[in-house]
């Protein structure tokens, strides 16, 4: 009877052993990737995000969608972005959002943009902030919105955003979704003036 439990727990670590979560890919994947060994990069992502694991299935997105070791494919791109945004990956949620605003690998959809900009923007993504904001901006995806976008731009301009600083900045200037405030116009211009931001610079001059 000891004899059998044994065999059976052998039996159950070997299988764990084996399936796994797909870190160990993921790491050699990883330190494949580094050292610009492409190919072999993009299998052991598959491996990992065939297993679930969401890094992986980004990482896999990634090389699909810039072509590292394996054929640009756009579609392929989103299939494995969309397995890891299902899972809460920020990133993976930015990129897809991104895909759909442009219409790669997947039909043009703002409001699906919007809706990945939004679960991004909402777990604190930057990018994804000043993008959401550009929706409410400009009415894509949603209702045309200034003090949702001046929200948006404000939540990425205090992450050190450029283009969102610049935005904000000109929320200000011209009073689209906030009170007409020059001294904050200011103050967002130059923030974005001095990470160099030629737009920033000249709005930042002629003020």
């Amino acid at each position: 009877m000891k004899k059998l439990v044994v065999l059976c727990l052998a039996t159950i670590v070997a299988l764990c052993s084996c399936t796994g979560n797909g870190e160990k890919e993921f790491e050699k994947a990883n330190a494949a990737f580094e050292n610009h060994l492409y190919t072999e990069a993009a299998s052991w992502y598959e491996k990992a995000a065939k297993k679930g694991l969401a890094e992986a299935q980004y990482k896999l997105g990634v090389c699909y969608d810039n072509g590292y070791g394996v054929i640009q494919d756009g579609e392929q791109a989103v299939y494995w972005y969309e397995k890891a945004a299902a899972q809460g990956l920020v990133e993976a949620q930015y990129y897809l959002g991104d895909c759909y605003a442009s219409g790669y690998g997947v039909r043009q959809d703002y409001k699906q943009a919007k809706c990945w900009y939004e679960k991004a923007a909402e777990q604190g993504y930057a990018k994804a902030q000043y993008n959401l904001g550009a929706c409410y901006e400009d009415g894509f995806g949603v209702s045309q919105d200034d003090k949702q976008a001046v929200y948006w731009f404000k939540k990425a301009a205090e992450q050190g955003h450029a283009k969102a600083q610049y935005n904000l900045g000109g929320c200000y200037y011209k009073g689209d979704g906030v009170s007409q405030d020059y001294k904050q116009a200011v103050y967002w211009f130059k923030k974005a003036a001095e990470q160099g931001y030629a737009k920033a610079q000249y709005n930042l001059a002629l003020c």
